[in-house]
């Protein structure tokens, strides 16, 4: 097979005026950012509100290899399926960050032959929705600076302002910084740090609202620090939301891409789910469930991480019921978890992880088992998606199929997306068809009115399979702050590793026996959640020692080369 970029390249793409008319938004519903990519204007919102609701569709996974599974591949690749076999359906995922694409795991716009194109102008910018989220941000970052300087208008408590600022680069060296360094009638020194933008709060506002009077309201809530009586200071309050609301104005409409099929794929809000809510938008969802019968949507990493807040966060607030859940799964990742393969970051996976080897897929096993039972809890059907690469035997994925069901999945199919994109789809189409009309009642993990850490606990030992948890003094003193607030009611968005169930990378498989530590816990009130910090786990990532940015270049057409 050719590489991705390849492939995204000898497609003949359609107009994505002709996209817009195959699932009902008018011409001037679209804000064109070219030919083959648009803003949808979110008054469709209201057009469309008196259409019934397609069926909801979640895309997630096994714990991950540090190369992922193919969760993207198979997202776009399920809605290729669909509409192979006759369904009308809609793909909504997320929008990259370049830290991903100029680093190892590349771009996000899938693989192979189930792609959503132009795939460079997806991985690089697309309709600058990053850009305003860092924008925005950081807006708010230089006023609340600002206005220590000009006699602290706002009363702010230096200590205890936790803003810090975004940047769309993977970064080390700007997680701790100072700032302010100068003479003492221009600057206020402090310590503080930056994030990576897919884990600002305005990303948050954006993922979660629900229209953009929403987005406003949201945006005003974000909590920037304390005043010196300890109650909390808003973006309202120091005057900087509606500013933050003007530079957001197009980013809260969602992008209008097509897959390599030509069929419609939404591209709104960004990733991590280790560290951010790591969905795609209500948004782009509430606008694709009522342009279409079923829409897929894609949760980051594994059914312990973006599926969780997808159920927990997502739904929670939109109002949204899923029907089924695709739970992707690759020989290797099992093997991997069912032994002490050392797997590095950058280099290729080992090759017991890619040649037959039974006794590690058994031991692994118990990972799928425990995300299969995770997605149950919640009562919604799992199908899962065996990603087929061509070392895995007939043999290993008929007795992990069977295994799966034997474990509580719906069906268990293979997928060849990434070869054959829909054509490799059409079993796993009908099996997630089969689960929407079987499904449960859904229901959520905690109420709202359970205390934090009460909420904390039901995912540490409901979810990740710990005995407890135990809290650093920071963490508790934050907990009692918020709590004193009257923040207690938001749901959790726990920030940990994507490498294992746990908090710790190194406990592979389907960990047990252990504590799960909280270091710190922060508030993010405009976007509706809490995050607690757990383990190790960094808000800012850093690059490897060989990234792909090595590699990337322009050819002599002046086109992107070395993107995948």
């Amino acid at each position: 097979m050719h590489d991705d970029l390849t492939i995204a390249r000898g497609a003949t793409l359609r107009t994505i005026t002709e996209i817009g008319a195959d699932i009902g938004l008018r011409a001037e519903e679209l804000m064109p950012y070219g030919h083959h990519k648009a803003k949808v204007s979110l008054d469709v919102l209201d057009r469309l509100e008196p259409r019934p609701n397609a069926r909801y569709i979640v895309i997630t996974a096994v714990t991950p290899t540090p190369l992922g599974e193919g969760k993207t591949v198979n997202t776009i690749g399920t809605g290729l399926g669909l509409n192979r076999i006759g369904k009308k359906a809609i793909t909504c995922i997320r929008q990259p960050s370049m830290g991903p694409v100029f680093g190892i795991k590349g771009g996000a716009a899938g693989g192979g032959f189930s792609q959503v194109v132009p795939m460079e102008d997806f991985n690089l910018h697309l309709t600058g929705d990053m850009h305003a989220v860092g924008a925005a941000h950081n807006l708010l970052a230089a006023w609340v600076d600002t206005s220590l300087i000009h006699g602290n208008l706002y009363d702010l408590d230096p200590a205890t302002i936790e803003l810090r600022r975004v940047v769309d680069v993977s970064d080390r060296a700007l997680r701790r910084i100072t700032v302010g360094i100068g003479e003492k009638a221009e600057c206020f020194p402090r310590e503080t740090g930056f994030d990576i933008t897919a884990a600002s709060e305005v990303m948050a506002c954006l993922a979660l609202a629900n229209d953009f009077d929403d987005l406003r309201r949201r945006i005003g809530r974000i909590v920037v620090g304390a005043d010196s009586k300890g109650e909390p200071v808003t973006a309202s309050d120091v005057g900087a939301a509606g500013s933050m609301a003007v530079v957001m104005k197009d980013a809260a409409m969602p992008t209008l891409m097509q897959t390599l099929e030509g069929t419609a794929c939404l591209v709104h809000a960004g990733p991590f789910a280790n560290i951010a809510v790591g969905n795609s938008s209500i948004i782009a969802d509430k606008i694709a469930m009522r342009c279409a019968d079923y829409v897929v949507t894609e949760a980051g990493f594994g059914a312990d991480m973006g599926a969780e807040k997808f159920f927990n966060i997502k739904c929670r607030t939109s109002g949204m019921r899923p029907h089924a859940a695709g739970v992707v799964v690759t020989l290797r990742a099992l093997k991997m978890h069912g032994s002490d393969v050392k797997v590095r970051l950058g280099q290729p996976l080992p090759p017991e992880l890619t040649e037959p080897n039974q006794t590690a897929l058994e031991a692994g096993f118990a990972n799928l088992e425990k995300h299969l039972e995770n997605v149950r809890s919640f009562g919604v059907q799992p199908v899962v998606i065996v990603n087929r690469f061509a070392t895995d035997t007939d043999a290993e994925i008929e007795w992990v199929r069977e295994r799966a069901v034997a474990a509580g999945a719906f069906r268990a199919e293979v997928s060849e997306a990434f070869a054959k994109g829909g054509a490799g789809m059409e079993k796993v189409a009908e099996a997630l068809v089969e689960a929407c009309d079987a499904a449960d009642e859904f229901r959520l993990l905690y109420p709202d009115d359970a205390s934090i850490e009460e909420k904390i606990e039901a995912l540490a030992t409901k979810i990740y399979g710990a005995d407890g948890v135990d809290y650093e003094p920071a963490a508790q003193e934050a907990i009692a702050r918020y709590t004193r607030w009257g923040l207690a009611h938001l749901p959790i968005c726990m920030a940990k590793t994507q490498l294992s169930i746990s908090h710790d990378s190194k406990l592979r498989g389907r960990p047990s026996g252990y504590r799960f530590p909280i270091r710190d816990v922060r508030v993010a009130a405009g976007a509706g959640f809490l995050y607690p910090l757990a383990g190790t786990m960094r808000t800012m990532p850093g690059l490897p020692k060989k990234p792909g940015l090595l590699r990337i270049d322009v050819d002599d057409q002046g086109r992107p080369a070395g993107l995948f």
